[in-house]
């Protein structure tokens, strides 16, 4: 957390917390939510001034019940998130996230029934921009086999219980993580 947020915080205490807002999209874009939007269900408007993205991105964590909120100074602002906290893109080295952070190695991988790949490393989820979905199917396999569409279609639909699908990280041709079902 930035310095001069912590001293806003401690000059301003009590400062009541902000929601609807700010939004984080499917494919990592910070939106900017205004009554309007609000009002009608929108997305909002991207934010695209890079000072305030790198600010955003340096204060954005987490409360006690797993509210995901931006510390804007004493206010925090809580985001509403079209999926997970963190969304991901594939890098030449596995996956990195919506702030520009390399993602740490994923631990678990989750496929949906709409095709949603999530990527879990300890307590952080993100879902994979659905940009990049098709290169990450390119690297699901079956053994030593790439899976073959009609086989992802029913490993998808549960119609293939002892078929085992891998995720290849990208950039990583050693490495292969198991996909599970999102429940």
């Amino acid at each position: 957390m930035d310095d001069i947020v912590k001293a806003a915080m401690a000059k301003w205490p009590n400062v009541p917390h902000c929601y609807g807002w700010l939004a984080l999209d499917a494919r990592g874009t910070w939106r900017m939510r205004d009554e309007r939007c609000q009002a009608m269900n929108l997305a909002g408007d991207p934010i695209r001034h890079s000072s305030l993205l790198g600010f955003i991105n340096r204060n954005y964590q987490h409360d006690d019940q797993g509210q995901w909120y931006f510390q804007n100074g004493p206010q925090r602002v809580y985001v509403d998130l079209e999926t997970t906290p963190y969304i991901a893109r594939t890098s030449d080295c596995g996956f990195t996230l919506h702030n520009n952070e390399a993602m740490p190695l994923p631990e678990h991988v989750y496929l949906d029934a709409s095709g949603h790949l999530i990527l879990q490393s300890k307590a952080m989820l993100a879902q994979l921009d659905d940009r990049d979905l098709a290169e990450c199917l390119s690297l699901l396999y079956t053994g030593d086999a790439i899976v073959s569409d009609e086989q992802l279609l029913a490993w998808m639909n549960r119609q293939a219980p002892t078929l085992q699908l891998t995720l290849q990280l990208p950039g990583n041709d050693h490495l292969r993580i198991p996909v599970q079902h999102a429940e």
